[in-house]
């Protein structure tokens, strides 16, 4: 088989972790933290969700970021955010919000909810250093305006990117960023196969977060609560039946050094530490 067109393998599997954050949110944390070189551009992602209310009624009380993107997408439930600059928004069921702290933000992400379901992921993505010290900006995007797309019997949300997907051109409701995100929420309705061209290069992620999907030549199955990170030539392939949900993250390594501290991420600890004091003084703009 060529290189044109190989089919990704899958070079590791994880599985997503029990973890608390904010005040006593009860998540799942896909991945984050540790050697992020191999998911670059990506940071972390974090799978949220739960009927009681107790899991997730505490939030996330105000708390800075700084050098980096989140991703908020919300599948049940209603979370308001509010920014030290004022602004306020609230994500409900299909929502997106794509915020980017740059040079620093302050910002709180609330339930707007005491009872009944709440569930959805955030995505962090890194920014070049070039970009780590601009200004915030968000986009907040109703569930109604998130290009949506059918391949036979599957549903696709394109959340962010441009790819090809069973030979259609999916474009999503984010585009022109430098690390460019294809993020990518796709509903199995019946057996399908699934084949996504994406950039030679590109680092590709899929996680399953409903049933399970089989991937690539191999047809390794990945089973609900796994991520799967492929190689980084060829198509993404994916076959499953009906019920399964998955995301397809892709995205343009960097390739810079990154130095993580809790909500800050930069090239160097000499730049943490400068985001720590601005944080303490109050200056963290």
């Amino acid at each position: 088989m060529s290189k044109a067109n190989a089919i990704r393998e899958i070079e590791e599997v994880l599985v997503a972790q029990p973890a608390s954050d904010g005040a006593g949110v009860q998540l799942k944390r896909v991945f984050g933290g540790g050697d992020l070189d191999r998911f670059d551009p990506f940071l972390m992602l974090d799978e949220f969700g739960s009927d009681e209310a107790a899991d997730y009624i505490g939030g996330f009380p105000p708390h800075p970021h700084r050098g980096f993107e989140t991703v908020t997408y919300m599948l049940a439930g209603q979370m308001e955010h509010r920014d030290h600059m004022g602004n306020v928004g609230q994500l409900g069921p299909g929502d997106v919000q794509w915020m980017k702290a740059g040079s620093g933000v302050i910002h709180s992400e609330m339930p707007k909810q005491e009872e009944g379901k709440m569930h959805g992921f955030q995505l962090w993505v890194n920014l070049p250093a070039e970009q780590k010290m601009t200004a915030a900006t968000y986009k907040d995007m109703d569930a109604d305006t998130i290009p949506t797309y059918q391949s036979g019997g599957i549903d696709i949300k394109a959340i962010a990117g441009e790819l090809t997907v069973n030979g259609i051109q999916v474009k999503g409701a984010v585009g022109g960023l430098s690390t460019d995100p294809a993020y990518l929420d796709i509903h199995f309705n019946k057996d399908e196969k699934l084949d996504i061209e994406v950039p030679n290069g590109y680092t590709s992620l899929v996680y399953i977060y409903n049933e399970f999907a089989v991937l690539g030549v191999s047809k390794y199955k990945l089973t609900q609560g796994k991520i799967a990170r492929l190689s980084r030539d060829g198509l993404v392939r994916i076959e499953a039946g009906a019920g399964a949900r998955v995301l397809v993250i892709t995205g343009k390594p960097i390739g810079e050094p990154i130095v993580q501290r809790g909500p800050f991420v930069m090239n160097t600890m000499e730049e943490i530490q400068q985001a720590v004091r601005d944080y303490n003084e109050g200056v963290l703009v």
